[in-house]
This record gives structure tokens, sequence and C-alpha cells, in this order.
């Protein structure tokens, strides 16, 4: 099998195992990246001739890149792309041997996760304030610490009130699985004012977020929105993921377990919400069981 269509194979694979929008883009980057590299040293782009070797040296490459300049978390990232693909082909005896197996990744240090602080975070929702559909979509990832693909796949079926209850229907995707996130009243309020100017949309279309032609609204037309507005509002060195690490801190400040936490914004191993606790200087003196507004 050449490259080009093992390439094609994977990118279908990933697609099946629903892999977010956002996987998918970085891990077929990275796989045309490594292809264009191996383009000019091998003549017949063969899955079964790229050697461990082969992979190593653009590795190397990528590493003393000075154009781009690229970190050694981003390294480590491209390794795994390629460990991926070539699990992918071996495992589907697409190749007779897997070259990245003994592919290092480099050591580097983990920054802690990023925390908007109260002036960020209020700044970022009133340069929001001139757009309703960047509001809402502020404040339900502010209120309940959702994932920016899962905000982006929520439908008009997903907003629940049942009774007292209001909450979102997070449906499962790729190895996430299903779930239901309370919403209080400040993100609900937002989502009504939202819904009273959303444009129409074909029968086909049942997003939430929709363009102004009624398409669906796309994870990374969300991401650039919300760029946009963290630089109007002076708040640097912010990504859209940060504004759930901050609703996580907040929830765990005001008294929420972390096993709690971790079932609220779908984490898969309870690990991943305690390491948040290094945010928290002082011990709760309550308990809290309800998601507190920021």
């Amino acid at each position: 099998m050449n490259l080009s269509e093992a390439q094609i194979e994977f990118v279908s694979y990933l697609k099946e195992q629903k892999r977010s929008e956002s996987t998918i883009t970085a891990y077929s980057k990275d796989i045309q990246q490594l292809s264009d590299f191996l383009e000019k040293i091998i003549k017949v782009l063969e899955v079964d001739l790229i050697t461990t070797e082969h992979l190593n040296n653009f590795v190397n490459t990528i590493k003393s890149d000075k154009k781009n300049n690229y970190t050694l978390k981003t390294v480590s990232r491209k390794i795994n792309s390629m460990k991926t693909f070539f699990k992918f082909l071996f495992s589907n005896q697409k190749t007779k041997t897997d070259p990245a197996t003994s592919v290092n990744h480099p050591k580097y240090k983990i920054s802690p996760p990023r925390v908007l602080t109260r002036l960020e975070y209020r700044a970022l929702r009133d340069v929001a304030r001139t757009n309703i559909r960047l509001y809402t979509i502020v404040e339900i990832l502010l209120q309940t610490g959702v994932r920016i693909g899962e905000l982006a796949r929520l439908t008009l079926g997903d907003l629940k009130i049942d009774g007292n209850r209001k909450y979102l229907n997070i449906s499962a995707y790729g190895s996430n699985t299903r779930r239901s996130v309370e919403i209080n009243e400040v993100a609900l309020a937002a989502i009504k004012n939202y819904l009273q100017i959303r444009p129409q949309s074909n029968d086909k279309v049942e997003s939430l977020f929709v363009t102004k032609t009624g398409n669906s609204l796309l994870v990374r037309n969300i991401r650039t929105s919300i760029s946009r507005a963290f630089e109007k509002a002076g708040i640097k060195s912010a990504t859209v993921n940060d504004i759930r690490n901050t609703f996580i801190v907040h929830q765990l400040k005001n008294g929420m377990s972390s096993e709690i936490i971790g079932e609220i914004v779908g984490h898969k191993r309870l690990t991943s919400t305690k390491k948040y606790l290094q945010f928290i200087k002082d011990k709760p003196t309550r308990k809290s069981t309800k998601i507190i507004p920021l």
C-alpha cells in the first residue's frame, strides 16, 4: 500500500471512531508533514519501506526546525499522530511491521492548566455581550464546563426542561459516553435569548448553534470567535479549553467533590480532575452538589 492510500484509510478510520474534528485535522496535517518529508528521501512511498530510522530522522528534523520553532509538546503530539497511524496500519495488516513502536517521545515539563481570573472571565463575558450567539456560547462553557466539540454538537432537542430540572443532553461521541449536565438560570436565560434570534435552518439542521445562513456552526468557527474575544478583552495566552479549566476550579473552590465534577465534565479518570486541586489553597468550608454560577 502506498502512503497516500494509507492516509485516506486512516482518516476514514478516525471518522468512523467519531474522533473530534480538531483531532482528525491535527492527525491529518501531521501525517501529511511526515509524507512530505519522506517523499524527499524515499522514491517509492510504500508503507513497508518506511523504517524506524526514517521516522527518527523526521522527528530530529522537526525538533531542529528554526522556522516553525516547534515546542517539545508539539513534537510529542506529532509522534503520537505517527504512532497512531502506524498502529492502525499494522493492526489492519496494511503493513508487515510497525516502525513507530520504538520512536521515543521527548521529555518536557507539563505546564499547569490555565485558569481565568474573575476579572478575565468577566471581561470575556462583557466583550461577548454585543453578539448574542457568542455570549450564549461563552455562558454555556462557563456554567457547564462542556468541551467545545460537545457544545458544537448540541441540538435543539438536547435542551431538556423537566419540571424543576434543567439540563443539557451531551451525546456519546468517540470514547466519551453520554451524560446529562445541569444548566443554571444564567446559562438558561442566555439560551432562551439566543433562541429568539436564532436564524431559521432547514429540517436537516438540528444544531443549536447555526450560522446566519442556517448551517451548523463548526468547532473551528467557535474557536476563532472566542479567540478574537479573548484578544479584544486583553486576555493573553488563553484558549477555549481554559474556560473549562476555570469551571472545574471554581466548582472545586465552592466545595464540589472531584468525583462529582469528574462526572459533570466527562473525565474518564479521577486523576484528570484531581490535578486541579493544586489551585485550591484553602479547603472549602462547605460541601456542594450543585453547580455554582460564575
